[in-house]
This record gives C-alpha cells, structure tokens and sequence, in this order.
C-alpha cells in the first residue's frame, strides 16, 4: 500500500446533493437547525443549498432564505450551487463564501442535467466562474460522470482532461471529479488519477462517489493512496442523481469518518455530532438512511 495522507478534509454536501432529489419537504427552519447542527461537528464546509430554479429542484427552492438564517461559523466555509448568473446573484445575496459550477463529461447527461451541449455550457460557466472570482468567491466545479454515464456507457479519462483543462484556464479553484452512478471500482479511479495528477496538483482535485454498488468506500482508499485530501460526503448517505435512475446517494459520511479514523487520518469531525445530524435528519425525512455506520449505532444504542 502507498503511504496514505496524515490528513483530509470534508465538505458536507447533504444539504444540497442529499436533499436535491428528495420529494419529502424538508422545512425552512429544519433545515436551518441540520445546517447548524453540521456547523458544530468540526465539518469545515458545508454545501448548504442549490440556486437552480425551483421548478428544477423544488425541494431546494427555499435556498435564499436557508443561506440568510443559517448561523455562521466561522471555521467553517458555506458554498452553494449555482447554474448560471441568476443563481450567482442569489447566491451571492445568500452571503456564500464561495460557489460550486456543474456540468458532465457525457454529452446527454449534460443536455438532461443542463439542457445544454457541453459546448454551449462553457461560456455560461466562464462568465459565472469569472464573475464569482471578480467578487472574491472561491470557486469549485463538478464534473459529473466521470467514469461512466447511464447513457452513453464507459467514459475515459482522455475525455475528462480536455474539461478540466478548460475549466481552470476559465479560474476554477478546484474541481470535484464525480462517480455520478457510482458505478467506478479502484481500477478506473487509478486510471483516471494516473492522468489527472500529473497535470493538476492533487490539492486542487476533490473526488465525490456516489455508493450504488458499494464501491464508494474502496474507491476512496486507492483515492488516498494517490496522495488525494478532498472527499464530498453527505451524512447517512443522503442523495441521488435525478438524471442517472437507480444511482444512490453520496458515499456517507458516517463511513467515511470511521475509515478514515481507522486509519490514524485526521479529520477534525466529531462522529458524535455527524450521528446526531444523520438521526436528525432521518427523523424529518421520515425514512432509514443507508449509512452502515449509522444503521450499527442504532442497532447498538
């Protein structure tokens, strides 16, 4: 095994990726005490909302109102994101502290996620990247289906490069590589991170899995042997794709904490407060989430 890093950092994304596909209301006010309650788990970001139309995302049309009553911590970084420069005046008028971009690798994902071709894509997200940069926003950008699209089948890492590249010549900060279908085993992620990281520092990569075959986990740890720090969790597992049918939630990050403090990694996560928010959350959700982790808790409290 390669030597693993001393430390990573998360950036809890249930808020926004967990709720995003959720058809259960999730109240204003609850979800302002979720968001406060990850404010206090040692989490130093937090995605906390998406301001995309609501008639897209409905689940997250309250996301103005979200981002001006959460209380603010200042360790922690609170993002939100943003499809274009409508979304980048709200979120800028929600005071985030920086903004996510989005787009896919795989043509009809993005016309299905965008309703745009990757082409047309690029001049919209140059003009948000450089907006929120001119504002003094830090900026990520997804990058969905990475290693395979539900409709188009396997995806390369010849065709991920030439969109990254784009991407920080247009200023990105970083860029969150996503298993959109949680489909990748350890084998594509080293294929994939044998390119990218001879071109990119590895401080500017984020790998965000999805958990639908149960891989996420693996996956992470051949992340970590390439020298990766930044990982996108959603707590309980909390999440799904609405443009990929079947896809699970992000990988969850109750599981996440117990490998990686398993291992002797240093996160400054608390997995007390990362279970009380998973429980929370569940209880407003109404139904079982599926972190292992959190099941285990439950069955042993």
């Amino acid at each position: 095994m390669k030597s693993l890093p001393k430390w990573v950092r998360i950036k809890e994304v249930g808020p926004r990726d967990g709720l995003q596909n959720e058809k259960q209301w999730v109240s204003t006010e609850d979800k302002v005490n979720w968001i406060n309650l990850l404010s206090e788990s040692g989490v130093r970001e937090i995605e906390f909302s998406s301001f995309v139309h609501p008639k897209w995302v409905p689940s997250l049309k309250d996301a103005l109102e979200v981002g001006k009553r959460i209380n603010r911590n200042p360790d922690v970084h609170y993002s939100a994101l943003v499809p274009n420069q409508k979304g980048l005046e709200l979120a800028l008028e929600a005071g985030v502290d920086g903004i996510s971009v989005f787009m896919s690798v795989s043509e009809t994902h993005n016309k299905l996620n965008i309703n745009k071709t990757i082409d047309k894509t690029f001049p919209v997200l140059k003009d948000v990247i450089q907006d929120a940069k001119s504002a003094g926003k830090h900026v990520a950008c997804y990058v969905s289906t990475v290693f395979e699209c539900p409709y188009e089948g396997k995806i390369t890492p010849a065709q991920v490069i030439p969109i990254c590249d784009k991407l920080f010549e247009y200023g990105v900060d970083d860029i969150s590589l996503g298993d959109t279908i949680g489909t990748a085993v350890p084998l594509q992620v080293k294929a994939l991170l044998e390119e990218v990281l001879v071109r990119y520092p590895k401080d500017k990569m984020i790998m965000h899995f999805h958990d639908t075959r149960g891989m996420a986990i693996a996956n992470i740890l051949t992340s970590l042997e390439y020298g990766i720090t930044r990982l996108d969790s959603s707590v309980g597992g909390l999440g799904g794709c609405p443009y990929a049918k079947g896809a699970a939630g992000n990988v969850a990050t109750n599981d996440v904490l117990y490998l990686l403090h398993g291992m002797g990694i240093y996160t400054g996560i608390d997995e007390a407060k990362i279970q009380e928010a998973s429980l929370y959350i569940q209880e407003k959700l109404g139904k079982s989430l599926p972190s292992k982790s959190l099941a285990y808790l439950q069955a042993m409290a």
